[in-house]
């Protein structure tokens, strides 16, 4: 007994010591690293389960909610919709709902033999069928806008409230269903990186894991891209629908967006003069005020009705920036800039075949005018650019590249320093993704072409990689020695053409090259004129005299034995022209009169003849090429865009035993290459620091060393005994901008208003109308909103902890929103009976309603967001008392500035209005917050983030649009200090304080 007994002991002991034991490891691996590793992983499965599951039931809604009943109804015999707009709206969607309950069940089978969960196999199975969502991302704008037109049909508008009124929906509306999709790849994304970031190395899974990750993310660079391209037609889209007469030209996919204002058009000229106007007159701006569009390649002048449509001028409504010259101080018109005070710029156009006019346009200031001119000369660079590089470079094959850039494998195939994307810019260039910042500099100073929008992101980005101090001296050394900056791009170009050359040897028997008689494909997109013009010089950007000789360039006469047909100049020199002629670059001189004859040497080799010519020719100011067209018209290029033809002519070097006539010529060859480079690198940086000084004049008003720098480069520039006269007045007008009093001194400042001391006593709230205070709310809003410094959007500067010094503008912007919402909360609770407040209530709806007609959308979200305060929202009483009018009126001002969808509304209506506006500021800066959380400045390996670059740059320029155009409102001194009088607000707890003395708490 005793012997059993001790047994008994012996393995209860031994077993509580195991259990003990095995407590004792199961409680240190609970608590050990491993297993909350684990336990991480196992909850970020379960969300993304329930994630999914959610998912499955959106698309569900989707398809039996609205897809196969508008099927059906699509088919009855009276369709309020029609089968190829259904699947239109519904692109995919029946697809990618099958796609995801078969994903859901494997999830949950997964779930179901826990705590073993392998996922990557199911990733296997979904990753090749996720290339619908492109299609569908791809679709998507194009879904919504086709969804906004069936919705002006009645009967489909019922159809549709009827299917959104199905509790299902849970008062969503169809557009909200159509945009899940969009976020579902950067979801699994994220949540791989979740899964990755838990799952140890050894993992049977996680390279499985790894390669999902990557293969998604790859899709969402592609779907990024092409959502950036669809971006830019949903703009245009939503322009034209502006338009009452509709514009054809906005359908084309190569319009990209620039800007949008208002001007106001000068009336007619006659015999080149204007007629006698005052600037001030009100006629002049009521009838003279036009929205204007720009886009890259066409420039829309447009008239608004009573009724806030847009109708395009019936003469001169769409001009082809092709056809136009751009004059910014008109001196036509003895006196325009003292009748103007500057404001004006004058466009001529010479349309093909139409008579040529002229459109003078006045800007609200002189700011706005350097943008509207900055931007509207460097379209017209880009496109006689891109038109030179396809004449001259391109063959008769159908290839959206010129051959120079497909030579020049920098430009378009990845490196270990730039990668490239798919889209291609407004210069037919893909866009860079990523790259080094030597690489970015390389390409903005590139002298082939500058992309508007590739200088527009890097001039309002590059504080984020680099300094203005190193772009300074970047462009310092492409002056001073292009020839060592551009050593790699004359290798590439020189290895082309000479390949060129050794591939068609045949075609130079005659002494004819192949690429000055060949036949084109499709007329060159360069401009033609066919009529003499009082003004036939064609300006890049700008005007000047010029005395000297004048004379015309045609590549057709290359040599003697071109061709029987070839016609020739006179040998002998003309006699020195003493006459002042307006310089242009880019266009010459078609009428015998403006047109001698250019000098003509015969020579063996063609494309030396072709480097004199284009040398002399530049030296007068005029290069002309073929256009093939009956009356022999020419076409012409900027000494910028001669570099391409300048080194396809002196890329070859002579063959052994030349003559001592051909050393002569070969050394002409260098000079004028040599000649030619450096002309248009000097046009290059004057193009940039122009574009720098007159569209981002902060940079140099608070760094006082890069304003001298600038100056001292640009005294460097004038001193140059060779600088061309166009030359000479572009650096000039720089430094003109450079030296002026800052622009900005004649518009009013908050602070200002705030220290005005002989102002009237302020008034009371009963006493101002509702359109006073609309007004005045509008005017200083936007003096708050138009005083931010664009840098200050860089950096998330206002959610850090010196906030308050990193970004003053914004901070001062947000507390101006903050004290103007509690103006009207404390405005309101300050009467003490029903009937008051209710008043006061329907008084503020009103000025909101004002606000949002005067596209002050800011203001109507301060009023909006006053009302909803709890303070405010929990008086019954008071709100028993307000209309049904005025709560109609307040649920539709509140639908346009919700916060639902990242503001959709509010953006839908911010695209269809035109400045100026004042936009709710948080909107961006949520916007700006999401690009940084989301994706670094810089790669691992080091590189820009051009892509982030891109983006942050197009909020940005849709801010400082805003900015610039400023509001013709009146300021009331009397209306100003009654709003900006803090005194009358009630701070939170005391306001709330207050509403329940008011209306106290119902007994529970």
């Amino acid at each position: 007994l005793n012997h059993d007994l001790q047994k008994i002991l012996y393995l209860f002991m031994r077993g509580w010591l195991c259990r003990r034991k095995w407590k004792t490891i199961v409680q240190d691996y609970i608590c050990s690293p491993h297993a909350e590793s684990m336990r991480k992983r196992n909850q970020i499965v379960f969300t993304m389960v329930e994630a999914e599951s959610e998912y499955v039931h959106q698309l569900y809604i989707l398809v039996n909610g609205f897809l196969r009943p508008l099927r059906m109804a699509a088919s009855s015999k009276k369709p309020p919709i029609s089968h190829d707009d259904v699947s239109s709206i519904f692109l995919n969607s029946e697809t990618i709902m099958f796609l995801h309950e078969i994903f859901h069940q494997g999830l949950k089978a997964r779930i179901a033999n826990w705590p073993t969960l392998i996922l990557a196999d199911l990733f296997d199975i979904l990753l090749p069928m996720l290339n619908i969502y492109q299609e569908f991302v791809r679709n998507h704008q194009y879904s919504l806008q086709v969804l906004a037109n069936c919705k002006q049909n009645r009967d489909f508008d019922k159809l549709l409230k009827q299917y959104e009124a199905n509790p299902a929906c849970e008062g969503r509306m169809l557009e909200t269903f159509l945009t899940y999709p969009m976020f579902q790849i950067p979801r699994y994304i994220i949540t791989l990186h979740e899964l990755l970031a838990h799952t140890p190395h050894e993992h049977v899974e996680r390279k499985s894991l790894e390669f999902a990750k990557s293969k998604l993310e790859e899709l969402s660079r592609v779907m990024h891209d092409e959502v950036s391209d669809t971006e830019n037609i949903r703009k245009n889209l939503a322009i034209e629908r502006m338009i009452v007469e509709g514009c054809d030209i906005l359908l084309d996919t190569s319009q990209t967006f620039i800007r949008q204002g208002s001007l106001i058009q000068v009336p007619s000229v006659e015999r080149g003069k204007l007629s006698k106007v005052r600037l001030g007159s009100l006629s002049l701006k009521k009838e003279g005020e036009r929205q204007c569009f720009l886009f890259t390649k066409h420039f829309l002048i447009c008239t608004r009705s009573s009724g806030g449509k847009l109708h395009l001028l019936k003469t001169g409504g769409v001009l082809s920036l092709i056809d136009c010259t751009l004059i910014e101080e008109p001196d036509a018109t003895k006196g325009s800039g003292q009748v103007f005070g500057h404001l004006d710029f004058k466009i001529v156009v010479e349309p093909p075949d139409a008579a040529p006019f002229t459109v003078v346009l006045l800007a609200p200031s002189r700011q706005e005018k350097a943008a509207w001119t900055s931007d509207i000369s460097q379209c017209v660079d880009n496109i006689r650019c891109n038109g030179l590089m396809t004449i001259v470079f391109e063959e008769n094959s159908k290839v959206t590249v010129p051959h120079m850039i497909k030579s020049d494998a920098r430009l378009h195939k990845d490196d270990t320093d730039i990668c490239f994307s798919k889209t291609l810019n407004s210069c037919k260039v893909p866009q860079i993704r990523y790259a080094s910042v030597e690489r970015l500099l390389e390409r903005l100073t590139d002298l082939r072409f500058l992309s508007i929008d590739f200088l527009n992101t890097f001039l309002h980005t590059y504080r984020i990689f680099t300094t203005a101090a190193v772009v300074l001296g970047k462009l310092s050394d492409i002056y001073k020695s292009p020839f060592r900056a551009f050593a790699l791009v004359f290798r590439s170009l020189e290895l082309f053409f000479a390949t060129s050359q050794n591939n068609r040897g045949e075609h130079l028997v005659d002494g004819k090259s192949p690429r000055l008689c060949r036949k084109f494909s499709s007329p060159p997109p360069l401009a033609v004129s066919r009529t003499s013009s009082p003004v036939r010089a064609r300006k890049l950007s700008l005007t000047s005299p010029l005395n000297s000789r004048i004379g015309a360039l045609d590549l057709t006469t290359s040599s003697a034995s071109s061709s029987p047909t070839t016609t020739h100049s006179p040998a002998g020199s003309p006699p020195p022209h003493t006459g002042k002629v307006p310089l242009d670059l880019s266009r010459g001189l078609s009428s015998p009169e403006q047109s001698p004859g250019a000098v003509e040497e015969h020579v063996d080799n063609p494309r030396v003849d072709l480097c004199n010519k284009l040398k002399r020719s530049i030296q007068r100011g005029i290069i002309q090429l073929p256009r093939q067209t009956a009356d022999n018209s020419h076409c012409s290029v900027s000494p910028a865009s001669a570099f391409a033809i300048a080194t396809a002519a002196a890329g070859h070097g002579s063959p052994p035993g030349e003559s001592g006539r051909a050393a002569e010529r070969r050394h002409q060859r260098t000079c004028d290459k040599e000649f030619i480079i450096r002309r248009s690198a000097t046009n290059r940086v004057l193009n940039v620091l122009r574009h720098w000084v007159s569209k981002h004049a902060q940079d140099f008003e608070l760094n006082n060393e890069l304003k001298m720098n600038v100056l001292n480069l640009l005294e460097e520039v004038l001193r140059d005994p060779d600088l061309l006269p166009q030359e000479r007045k572009a650096t000039a007008n720089i430094l003109r901008a450079l030296s002026q009093d800052d622009q900005d001194d004649i518009h009013l400042k908050l602070e200002d208003i705030i220290q005005l001391t002989d102002c009237p006593k302020a008034e009371c709230f009963e006493t101002l109308s509702a359109m006073e205070l609309a007004e005045q709310i509008t005017l200083l809003d936007h003096i708050v909103f138009r005083s931010i410094p664009y840098e200050e959007f860089l950096g998330q500067g206002w959610m850090k902890l010196d906030k308050n010094e990193r970004t003053p503008y914004i901070m001062k912007t947000s507390q101006h929103f903050n004290d103007m919402s509690n103006l009207v909360a404390s405005q309101i609770m300050n009467y003490a009976d029903v009937s008051s407040r209710a008043n006061a209530i329907e008084k503020w709806v009103a000025v909101a309603d004002i606000c949002r007609c005067l596209h002050n959308y800011n203001g109507v979200l301060e009023i909006t967001s006053a009302l909803n305060r709890s303070a405010i929202y929990r008086l019954k009483k008071t709100w028993a008392k307000v209309s049904k009018q005025t709560k109609a009126l307040m649920d539709k001002l509140q639908k346009t500035v919700s916060s639902e969808g990242r503001f959709k509304n509010l953006r839908e209506t911010l695209k269809n209005c035109n400045p100026p506006a004042v936009p709710y500021l948080g909107m961006y800066l949520t916007d700006l917050a999401f690009i940084e959380e989301g994706t670094p400045n810089f790669t691992e390996e080091g590189l820009v983030n051009f892509s982030k670059m891109r983006m942050i740059s197009h909020i940005i320029r849709e801010i400082r649009q805003f900015q610039q155009t400023s509001f013709r409102i009146d300021h009331q001194p009397k209306v100003t200090q009654y709003l900006l009088d803090k005194a009358l607000i009630i701070d939170e707890d005391t306001l709330y304080d207050l509403s329940l003395k008011i209306e106290p708490r119902l007994p529970a």
